[in-house]
């Protein structure tokens, strides 16, 4: 059935990241819409950043892009050009390979919800984290596994 009703989405909370750097992104929670759906090429989640929460360790791919719209909230944008905050009905685009680090914060009181869209390349796509000793390689496969940058 095409046709995917929130309710029965089941929520994803925290991060996949190793501790310590899971500590920022513990109260985040998705819905995992694609998964849902069974789609292969793309993901598609709705993400809530309660108060406090930032929605990753700053990162940039080698071979996905990445599609973020703001749908409630303030959250304060990342990057490697400085800080921006975001209001609702904003997007943020991250080509593949651009090199431009980013991330999300929520220094506000409310929570915060987007929809993030990204390709799926998990096998050819290296993710970097400049800021962290973390780094997740592409090894081939879709299952891949986080290392430090030394």
């Amino acid at each position: 059935m095409p046709i995917i009703h929130r309710s029965s989405v089941s929520v994803k909370s925290g991060t996949t990241y190793p501790a310590p750097f899971d500590a920022p992104c513990l109260t985040k929670h998705s819905l995992r819409l694609s998964d849902a759906g069974r789609l292969t090429q793309f993901g598609a989640h709705l993400v809530t950043l309660p108060p406090g929460c930032w929605s990753s360790q700053r990162h940039h791919h080698s071979a996905e892009d990445e599609f973020v719209y703001i749908l409630t909230g303030h959250p304060t944008f990342i990057d490697d050009d400085g800080e921006t905050q975001l209001s609702p009905g904003d997007t943020t685009c991250h080509p593949a390979g651009d090199g431009n680090a980013h991330h999300m914060i929520n220094r506000t009181e409310a929570d915060v919800t987007f929809i993030a869209v990204g390709s799926r390349r998990p096998e050819v796509d290296h993710c970097r984290y400049p800021d962290v000793n973390l780094d997740l390689p592409a090894n081939g496969t879709p299952k891949r596994v986080f290392g430090g940058k030394d």
